[in-house]
């Protein structure tokens, strides 16, 4: 039973799909969602906090909020990054930056990692636990055939690399925790905008049914699935 929830990344269009999936799906649940501003449409019976993803002690003082009550059985990191004002994904090696690669790896590597080192301790040893971080398809290194967006897929391979790291030290002192990377597919968010008009038709999904998908994956894992990546269709990302 998902009795004590944890969003982080809650203002995002997909971290906002997901609070709502989960009001509708566990409404008695504890849900606590995370982000760096307060989301314009709140939910009730939710807990919205504000979090400085670059200060560690307000990540650590998000745990404990989290779990003030009783452990956590599902903790969702809907964060990540792709452009930012005028930093754009990279078309070959003369885009690349120090700071470009600086930022997308804070946001898409070192904050999960970092929420991560906060939040495992505080997840429910009892029964089955779910710790997951959206990933991406293009952190797949040998998935990887069109080359270019050098930082984004060196970031997201990086998570993936740390989510199997992770999963195989917690294994050790909680059997019931399981950890993985979610492949939401091409969802039309903010994110995206910029690159739409290159998906084929029927695979620009609403955040809704992303999140909807996605949930189907995470209701079926197991923890010998630990550690490993999962697209929203439940068919795994090899490294």
């Amino acid at each position: 039973m998902t009795s004590n929830i944890a969003i982080f990344g809650g203002s995002g269009g997909i971290g906002t799909a997901f609070t709502k999936q989960f009001t509708f799906l566990n409404p008695n649940a504890t849900i606590n969602v995370f982000s760096r501003q307060k989301p314009k449409k709140v939910l009730p019976n939710v807990k919205y906090h504000i979090i400085n993803y670059q200060d560690e002690v307000s990540i650590d003082e998000s745990a404990k909020i989290a779990s003030k009550d009783s452990p956590l059985d599902m903790v969702i990191v809907a964060t990540g990054i792709l452009h930012e004002g005028k930093m754009k994904p990279e078309k070959s090696i003369k885009d690349l930056s120090l700071e470009k690669f600086q930022r997308i790896f804070e946001i898409n590597s070192i904050v999960p990692i970092l929420i991560a080192k906060h939040l495992l301790p505080k997840m429910n040893r009892e029964t089955k636990s779910i710790f997951a971080a959206l990933s991406a398809r293009v952190g797949s290194i040998s998935d990887n055939q069109l080359g270019g967006w050098y930082s984004y897929r060196a970031s997201k391979a990086a998570l993936n690399m740390a989510i199997k790291t992770l999963a195989i030290e917690i294994r050790r002192s909680n059997k019931n925790a399981i950890i993985i990377g979610l492949h939401p597919g091409t969802v039309d968010t903010n994110l995206s905008k910029p690159f739409q008009r290159n998906v084929p038709t029927g695979k620009l999904f609403t955040p809704e049914y992303s999140t909807q998908k996605m949930l189907e994956v995470l209701k079926n894992l197991t923890s010998r699935q630990s550690g490993k990546c999962f697209a929203w269709d439940g068919k795994e990302i090899l490294p």
